[in-house]
C-alpha cells in the first residue's frame, strides 16, 4: 500500500513540469504515502492542491477530495487532465453534473482509471455514492478548505461535520485536512472532529515575497484604478468594494471608460455570476468587480493585481483577498485605497449589534486601520499578525519600504489632543475637537460655548486634517478609545492619563497626499527583464485561441511562468518545450507542437508585434451622480447622509452641488443650512455675496468676514444658496 516516496520528484517534473517543491509540500506528502494523517495551514498561493494531486498519482487507488467549491472541483480537474494524457485521470462529483455523466464518472472510478475524486460534501453523504465508494480502494482523504469544519471558522458549513462517520462507513484511509486561515482554536475544532488529533502538523510561512502592498489615501479612486488598469492592460486583476453597490457602479465606469469588466455579488442571478467567473477565468474581461463573495473558488493563478476600493473589516480578510493575486509566484500588486472614512462608517453600521459582536468588529477594525497608517513594513505587520516572526528590516516590496513616510516628533501635539478631549468632557467626536483645536466656530461649537474654553485655538498653526490625523493616531496606539454606547465620542484611557502625567517621544507619520502625478516607485514583479516581449504576446495570443478551442481557461493550457521561459529560451522541439518551468512531457505532447511551431516560425523570420500604446482616459461622465444627487435633495435627505451613501467626502459632495448650480440648476438646500447655523450668520454670508464680494472667492469671503466666527463649510453653503437663487 505505501508507494515509493523517491517516485516524488520524478512524477513532479514528468507530470507537472517543477524541478523542486514548495516549502512544506514534499513533508505533506511524504506523510500520507506513509499512512499518516496530515493537518497542512497553508496560504493561497502556497500549493495547497499540489500536496494532494501529486500523491495520487502515486499512491494505489483513487483519492477522495471533499471540496465545497464546484468552480474550484471543475478548475482541479481540467488542470489535472491537462497534465496528463487520460480525461478519466480526474473527476469530480457534485448537483451540476447530469446522470450520464454521473455514470462514466463511477464507470472510470471501477475501472481505476480515476486517480482522484472531487466531491461535495452534500454528495459524499447521499447513500447511494457512499455504497458505491465502500467497494472501492481509497488512497486518502484530503478535505480541503477544512476551516468550514469549524463552527469558529470563517466560513462554517454544518454538511463538513458528518465527514468523519462517512469516511468511517466507506473505510479507513490517510486523512489530510488543508486549510489557508485557522487560528489555533479552529484546528483543534477540525482536527477533534475528523479525528486525527495524534496527525502531524504542517505549518508554512505566511510570507509572500512576491506580492507587492501599498495604501493609498483614498483620493479620486476611480481614476487612480482606471489609470492603473490602463497601465497594466493584458493583465487580469481583482477589484474588492464593500458593497454591490459600489461594485456595479465601479464596474459599469471602468466598461464606459474601454477597460472590460464584470461586476459579482451575491445580488446577481447564479447563472449571470457564474458566467461573469468564466468570462473573467477565461480572460474574455481583464477585470472582475466584486464583493467578499468572489475568489474562494477561484484556482486562477496568474492574477497580476488586487485593488481595494474599500479597506476590508479586518487584515484576515485583506490578507486572503490580496492573496489571491500572483499565486504562479509572478508579479503580484496589492493597492488600497484607504479614508478613515471607511473605517467611521463600518462603525456605524456596527450600531445596534450586541455590545460583545461590537467591541470585536471594532478591534478588527482598530487592526485594519493601525495597518494602514503605519509607517513600517507591511509584510512584518501581516505575518506579525499571524505569529510569526519577519527579521528584515526592508523587504522592498511594500509602499513603506520603498517609500518611507515622513514622521515628526508629535510628543506636544498628541499632549494638546488629549487635553482638548478632556476640555470637552469626553463627549465629543475627533473632527469636533479638532475644530476646537484649530479655533473654528460652527453651530455646535456655539451651541456647547466651546469657543469660550482656555484651550479653543491652541492649535491653530495646523490644520484640522492634521488634528484629526493626531487623534487618529493617539486612538491608534490606545491612548484613546471610542465609546460603544456613544458612537464616535472620544474617551482618554489609562494609557492616555499617564502620558499626560509623563510625556514621553511619540513620532507621528504625517498625512501623505498620493496625487496622481506622483511618481511611485516600481514595485518588485515576478517577471524576467529577460523575456522578448513581443514573442511573450504572441505566445499569448495563440495560448487564448487553444483555450477557446478546448473550452478551457488559458492558465489550464500553460501559465505565464512557462510562457516567460519560452520567451527566454525559444524552445523549438516539444522535448525542448518540457523541460520549460511548469510544463513536463505530458503537457508539451498534449499542447505544444502550436507552440513550438510559432516559436520557430518566429525565430526564423524574426518578426515584430507592434506593442499597444497605453492611453489613459479621462474618468467616466458622473451624470447619474449628479441625478442622484439632485433627487435626494430634493426629498431632502442631509447632505452627510448623501454624502455617505454615495461613499464621498463631505468636501466631494459640496463640489459637486457647486457644479450642479454653476450648470444652471436651481437647488434648495435650506433645510440643511437652517440645521447648521442660525439666520443671523445666513444673512451675513449672504449679504456679503450680493453686496460686497468681488469674486466667488471662499478664502476671500473668509478673511473679509472673520475665520474665528465662520467655516469654510459655512462659506460654501451660503454660496451654493446665492448662485442657486440668484443665477438660476
Amino acid at each position: 500500500m505505501i508507494a515509493d516516496t523517491e517516485r516524488l520528484h520524478e512524477v513532479l517534473k514528468t507530470y507537472f513540469g517543477f524541478d523542486t517543491f514548495k516549502d512544506n509540500q514534499e513533508g505533506v506528502m511524504r506523510n500520507v504515502l506513509t499512512g499518516r494523517d496530515s493537518f497542512v495551514l497553508m496560504p493561497t498561493g502556497g500549493g495547497k492542491s499540489l500536496c494532494y494531486q501529486l500523491p495520487a498519482m502515486v499512491m494505489k487507488g483513487t483519492a477522495i477530495v471533499i471540496s465545497p467549491l464546484i468552480a474550484l472541483m471543475k478548475n482541479q480537474v481540467d488542470a489535472m487532465r491537462a497534465f496528463s494524457m487520460e480525461d478519466g485521470i480526474a473527476h469530480f462529483l457534485n448537483s451540476s453534473l447530469t446522470k450520464v455523466q454521473i455514470n462514466r464518472v463511477l464507470e472510470d472510478v471501477k475501472s481505476h482509471k480515476t486517480k482522484l475524486l472531487y466531491v461535495a460534501p452534500e454528495s459524499l453523504n447521499k447513500l447511494d455514492y457512499t455504497e458505491f465508494l465502500t467497494g472501492e480502494t481509497i488512497s486518502f482523504y484530503a478535505i480541503d478548505e477544512a476551516h468550514c469544519i469549524s463552527e469558529w471558522g470563517h466560513d462554517f458549513r454544518p454538511e463538513y461535520r458528518r465527514i468523519r462517520p462517512i469516511i468511517e462507513q466507506i473505510g479507513r484511509a490517510p486523512i489530510m485536512a488543508l486549510t489557508a486561515t485557522a487560528t489555533p482554536k479552529v484546528q483543534n475544532d477540525i482536527q477533534k472532529n475528523l479525528g486525527i488529533l495524534e496527525a502531524d502538523v504542517f505549518k508554512s510561512s505566511f510570507n509572500r515575497p512576491n506580492l507587492y502592498y501599498e495604501i493609498r489615501q483614498k483620493v479620486d479612486p476611480e481614476k487612480q484604478i482606471i489609470r492603473f488598469i490602463k497601465e497594466n492592460a493584458g493583465k487580469s486583476g481583482i477589484i474588492y468594494c464593500l458593497s454591490r453597490k459600489q461594485v456595479e457602479d465601479l464596474a459599469e465606469t471602468l466598461v464606459v471608460n474601454g477597460i472590460k469588466a464584470l461586476p459579482y455579488h451575491a445580488g446577481l442571478d447564479g447563472t449571470t455570476r457564474a458566467g461573469n467567473q468564466d468570462k473573467f477565468l477565461m480572460e474574455e474581461v481583464e477585470v472582475i468587480v466584486a464583493t467578499i463573495a468572489f475568489g474562494m473558488g477561484i484556482d486562477k493563478p496568474d492574477v497580476r493585481y488586487v485593488l481595494h476600493y474599500d479597506i476590508p473589516k479586518s487584515l484576515e480578510g485583506y490578507y486572503q483577498e490580496t492573496g489571491r493575486a500572483g499565486r504562479d509566484g509572478g508579479e503580484g500588486n496589492c493597492i488600497t485605497f484607504y479614508s478613515y472614512k471607511d473605517i467611521q462608517k463600518l462603525e456605524k453600521f456596527m450600531q445596534g449589534k450586541p455590545v460583545a459582536e461590537q467591541e470585536i468588529g471594532r478591534q478588527l477594525l482598530h487592526e485594519t486601520s493601525s495597518y494602514a497608517e503605519s509607517s513600517i513594513c507591511r509584510r512584518r505587520q501581516l505575518l506579525h499578525y499571524f505569529g510569526e516572526e519577519y527579521h528584515q528590516d526592508n523587504c522592498e516590496n511594500c509602499d513603506n519600504c520603498l517609500n518611507p513616510k515622513t514622521q515628526i516628533e508629535g510628543r506636544d501635539y498628541v499632549a494638546l489632543a488629549l487635553d482638548a478631549v478632556l476640555e470637552v468632557r469626553e463627549k465629543f467626536k475627533p473632527e469636533h475637537v479638532a475644530k476646537v483645536l484649530t479655533g473654528q466656530v460652527n453651530s455646535a461649537i456655539r451651541t456647547y460655548k466651546h469657543h469660550h474654553l482656555e484651550i479653543f485655538g491652541q492649535g491653530k498653526d495646523k490644520d484640522e486634517r492634521f488634528w484629526v490625523a493626531v487623534l487618529r493616531q493617539a486612538l491608534i496606539a490606545q491612548m484613546l478609545e471610542k465609546d460603544i454606547d456613544n458612537y464616535g465620542t472620544l474617551r482618554i484611557t489609562d494609557a492616555g492619563r499617564e502620558f499626560l502625567d509623563n510625556p514621553v517621544s511619540f513620532m507621528l507619520t504625517e498625512d501623505q497626499n498620493f496625487d496622481e502625478s506622483d511618481e511611485q516607485k516600481t514595485p518588485r514583479g515576478g517577471g524576467s527583464g529577460a523575456v522578448d516581449p513581443e514573442l511573450f504576446s504572441l505566445l499569448k495570443d495563440l495560448r487564448k485561441t487553444i483555450a477557446k478551442k478546448h473550452n478551457l481557461p488559458p492558465f489550464v493550457i500553460f501559465q505565464d511562468p512557462s510562457l516567460e521561459d519560452m520567451a527566454i529560451y525559444y524552445p523549438i522541439r516539444v522535448e525542448e518545450m518540457a523541460n520549460m518551468t511548469g510544463v513536463g512531457l505530458g503537457k508539451a505532447q498534449r499542447y505544444g507542437k502550436e507552440f513550438v511551431d510559432l516559436i520557430r516560425k518566429f525565430v526564423e523570420e524574426k518578426e515584430i508585434l507592434r506593442p499597444q500604446d497605453l492611453v489613459v482616459r479621462s474618468i467616466v461622465n458622473k451624470s447619474s451622480l449628479k441625478v442622484s444627487v439632485i433627487q435626494s435633495i430634493d426629498r431632502k435627505v442631509p447632505l452627510d447622509v448623501i454624502a455617505e451613501s454615495k461613499g464621498l467626502e463631505l468636501n466631494e459632495l459640496l463640489k459637486e452641488i457647486e457644479s450642479i448650480v454653476n450648470s444652471g440648476t436651481k437647488l434648495n438646500i435650506d433645510y440643511f443650512i437652517n440645521e447648521m447655523m442660525d439666520e443671523d450668520h445666513q444673512d451675513t454670508i449672504f449679504t456679503f455675496f450680493k453686496e460686497e464680494a468681488k469674486s466667488e472667492s471662499v478664502e476671500d469671503a473668509l478673511q473679509e468676514l472673520g475665520e474665528n466666527e465662520f467655516t469654510e463649510e459655512d462659506i460654501r453653503l451660503i454660496r451654493i444658496k446665492f448662485i442657486s437663487e440668484m443665477g438660476n
